[in-house]
This record gives structure tokens, C-alpha cells and sequence, in this order.
């Protein structure tokens, strides 16, 4: 039996998906198609400071937390000064050992804190071993 979702309209197939941690772990060893699509919410500075001319952000999916080495899709955007809601994806194949996981961080070089929002998706598939 497959798990079954833990609310309307979010799909889950397989059992490689760790809802409490976030994490993806491949159950053999293969290419997987990953896809994270984000949608965040800029919060106010705290601190007025002088007005920020843009912030980076990297949202990664890494193998194993290793994102400072080549096993990583990384995606990076310039986000302009003020608050909102704005979305950002990464996309991209992953070769994975059996047992191995992969997960998504958001690397935030902005003054103001960033929120993950309802709606946002983490996927693997298996495309070939």
C-alpha cells in the first residue's frame, strides 16, 4: 500500500518521501528528476537600515547536506528591497546510491526573514539506473 497524502490535493506515491524530515531517500541506486518549487513570503526588516539594493537567494537540493560540493542543483535570484510573496524553483537530475537522500535548503543572504508558504512542492522520480 502507498502512503496516503496528508491533505487535499497533495500527491505522494512511493516510499521515499520522509514528510517529518523533509528528506527524499532513494530506494536504488539511479537518476532521479528532482523539482522544488517554493513560494515565500518576505517579511519587514526589523532593523531599518539603509535601503537594500537587492539580496541574494540559493534555494539547493543537496545529497546527503552536502551542498558545498558538486552533488547539488542550486538555483540563485536577486530579490529587489520590500516584502511579498514571490515563488522560486530549482529542477535538475541527481544520481543517487541506494539509501542515499537528498533535501532542500534555501540559502537567505537577505536582511529580512523569508517564510515557506502552503502550496509549496518537493518531487523525485526515478528516470533510469
Amino acid at each position: 500500500p502507498h502512503p496516503q497524502p496528508e491533505r487535499e490535493g497533495m500527491f505522494h506515491r512511493g516510499s521515499g518521501l520522509n514528510l517529518t524530515s523533509g528528506q527524499y531517500t532513494a530506494p536504488i541506486a539511479g537518476y532521479y528528476a528532482f523539482t522544488a518549487t517554493l513560494h515565500l513570503v518576505r517579511r519587514e526588516q526589523r532593523r531599518k537600515r539603509q535601503p537594500c539594493r537587492g539580496s541574494r537567494l540559493r534555494v539547493l537540493i543537496c545529497v546527503q547536506a552536502r551542498c558545498q560540493h558538486n552533488s547539488n542543483l542550486e538555483t540563485v535570484t536577486w530579490l529587489e528591497s520590500g516584502v511579498g510573496l514571490f515563488t522560486i524553483s530549482v529542477t535538475g537530475v541527481l544520481y543517487l546510491q541506494a539509501g542515499q537522500y537528498a533535501s532542500v535548503f534555501v540559502d537567505n543572504a537577505a536582511d529580512s526573514p523569508l517564510t515557506v508558504q502552503s502550496g509549496s512542492d518537493f518531487s523525485a522520480i526515478l528516470i533510469g539506473v
